[in-house]
């Protein structure tokens, strides 16, 4: 199962009621963090998911209501007593926004592997998470993710044995190695069955709506968004600053066939309890205004949030 929270749903700067944008997914155990606003760590531990497997941060930008918690979250993360080293990555510039905002903090139990992303379309494994980048339409250079979990094919007895496929071999070609012995090749499809959707969750904050992106969050089992502002009066200004609307999130929603939508990163003029979604929901049925630590568990076999 894989665990989604939205630590903060706030653009610019933080609210009494309204911490800075950024996302948390957990893993069979495992986390992973996505933007880093100041009081990150804060609106962290009121959720009580813990620090300490903390795998990965990602940056979709370095504008200062997404970085500028991080060196306080990387000290208690330590103090929660990691060994492990941890990955962070971005768009292009991540060493140098790091290595600045961690001149506070560089006695760190552990080690911090930057993995300074090319500003392209592009996708690779870490641990048990496939995270995809998108370069999307912002005045800094700016990503879009989306995070995978894959899920294995189903291991299947009859076809190994029709195969004549030896026991010794099955859990190695159940973990996808091709296996030689003497003459004969064994192949993972040969124990396997068809593949199997795993699960997938989209997070897009600061840009304007492209076709890309459109296609880039296609059928995500939840498409978290931004929607600085609901009315459509706001759109020259949204457009100015390369910002998105809360409708044209939900034409992005509808179009991609994503099963569900989250709002999020706000302005600080648009009060909590003003988030009109009326109209967003005509367009879009299925969406929600996010709120801070908004929470939500994928499986496998679910088919509808």
């Amino acid at each position: 199962m894989l665990d989604i929270c939205l630590l903060g749903t706030g653009g610019m700067l933080p609210l009494p009621e309204r911490y800075l944008t950024a996302l948390l997914a957990r893993y069979n155990g495992r986390k992973l963090l996505i933007d880093c606003g100041e009081g990150t760590q804060v609106t962290m531990r009121m959720l009580g998911w813990g620090y300490k497997t903390v795998d990965i941060i990602c940056f979709t930008h370095y504008h200062g209501d997404h970085v500028t918690g991080l060196p306080g979250l990387l000290l208690t993360i330590a103090n929660a007593g990691r060994k492990e080293p941890l990955t962070i990555m971005g768009p292009p510039g991540l060493k140098k926004i790091v290595e600045g905002l961690t001149v506070i903090c560089r006695d760190l139990a552990f080690e911090l592997i930057l993995i300074e992303l090319s500003y392209e379309k592009q996708t690779l494994q870490i641990g048990e998470f496939w995270i995809s980048v998108l370069p999307v339409p912002h005045n800094v250079k700016c990503f879009a993710y989306t995070l995978e979990n894959k899920r294995t094919p189903k291991f299947i007895v009859e076809k190994a044995k029709q195969n004549e496929v030896p026991q010794k071999y099955w859990k190695r070609l159940q973990k996808g190695e091709t296996v030689s012995e003497e003459q004969k090749v064994y192949t993972p499809d040969m124990v396997l069955g068809h593949a199997r959707k795993g699960l997938k969750v989209a997070y897009c904050t600061d840009c304007r709506p492209i076709k890309e992106l459109e296609a880039f969050i296609q059928e995500a089992d939840l498409f978290i968004c931004e929607g600085m502002y609901m009315e459509e009066e706001y759109l020259d200004q949204v457009k100015k600053h390369k910002h998105m609307l809360g409708s044209e999130a939900a034409r992005l929603a509808r179009a991609s066939g994503v099963q569900a939508l989250w709002l999020t990163h706000f302005s600080p003029a648009l009060l909590s309890n003003h988030i009109q979604m009326e109209g967003i929901k005509e367009i879009f049925e299925n969406s929600v205004a996010g709120y801070d630590r908004i929470t939500t568990t994928l499986d496998f076999g679910q088919e509808e949030l």
